[in-house]
């Protein structure tokens, strides 16, 4: 069943409290819970630590705790289990994967590798372990342009798997890196015309957008950058009001810490359906995190040379990071 569906499937006892139960059995079996800002907003107050890709793998690095338990998709767990591979890392849903990541197959990326020889590989933390193998470093969209800055100025450069992530870190540091040709289906939705007649309904509001949005988007954008980035920008700035084109779930964090701002999802392609909603990150639920946690699985397993080459790329990251 697990194989079959990606979670356990399993009855549960409607009396039971969740966040209870929860919380027991992290202090039981000492495990670690770390959610990113995309998942449902209750997941994210039950996580001991919430973040964007780059906290969270500086969370993983640095717990003591024993089992470590990812509220967010594959890549992100699979990023845990590199840095800890001592450690049982487990997942509410294996079936939690990323569009951008996938965007990306490991055979064609090699042959994609090898038409430039001569370049250094800088991939986006969204992608596969098996990318993660044939890259020099690793970037989030925290520190893309940190990681960037890191090399020489005629240093070749790959960026991959994030095609307007790449674009946006070119136009921002005078780079011509050779770009795989990968999106965020969330982010790639944005719909210019909708937003644009938003802004113009708004006109005290402030426009803030992912940098894995499309050059259109970001061109109409007060504030670009990560999610940790956009929330940090609407604590600080002095409007009440903003226009968020990312994932709706950070928006959860955005309403606690800023209770007296507006806060307006950017309109996606076709208003009609989830698109500003990762699904796979919608995957998780309280109900599969406690039947997670209950019986430690699904567990993310990696091969030991996988993880032996993947690790120093990620290690370089972290390094720079600190």
């Amino acid at each position: 069943m697990l194989e079959e569906k990606g979670y356990i499937e399993e009855t549960i006892n409607p009396s039971i409290k969740l966040v209870e139960e929860i919380n027991r059995l992290k202090k039981e079996k000492n495990a670690v819970i770390l959610s990113h800002f995309y998942v449902e907003g209750e997941l994210q107050d039950i996580a001991d630590y919430v973040g964007d890709s780059l906290g969270l793998a500086q969370a993983a690095a640095t717990t003591d705790a024993e089992l470590i338990v990812f509220v967010g998709v594959h890549f992100m767990a699979e990023t845990a289990k590199i840095i800890n591979p001592n450690k049982k890392v487990i997942l509410p849903d294996l079936k939690a994967g990323c569009s951008l990541a996938e965007s990306a197959p490991a055979d064609k990326f090699t042959e994609f590798k090898a038409k430039f020889p001569k370049h250094k590989v800088v991939t986006y933390i969204n992608a596969t372990a098996a990318l993660k193998t044939m890259s020099d470093i690793v970037c989030t969209s925290a520190n893309a342009k940190q990681i960037v800055d890191s090399f020489p100025k005629d240093e070749k450069l790959i960026f991959g798997p994030d095609k307007n992530l790449g674009n946006y870190i070119n136009s921002i540091t005078g780079r011509e890196m050779i770009l795989w040709d990968g999106a965020c289906i969330v982010h790639e939705q944005y719909s210019v015309e909708k937003i644009a007649n938003l802004i113009d309904e708004h006109p005290d509001a402030e426009f803030i957008a992912h940098p894995e949005c499309e050059k259109p988007v970001l061109l109409l954008a007060n504030h670009i950058g990560s999610t940790t980035s956009l929330l940090n920008y609407v604590q600080k700035s002095d409007a009440k009001k903003f226009i968020v084109a990312t994932e709706s779930g950070i928006l959860h964090q955005m309403n606690k810490v800023c209770p007296d701002k507006i806060f307006i999802p950017a309109p996606s392609i076709d208003s009609t359906c989830g698109c500003n909603d990762c699904e796979f990150m919608k995957l998780n639920s309280l109900k599969k995190l406690y039947i997670c946690l209950k019986h430690e699985l699904p567990e993310v397993m990696l091969p030991a040379d996988v993880i032996e080459k993947a690790r120093i790329p990620i290690q370089r990251m972290l390094d720079l990071s600190k």
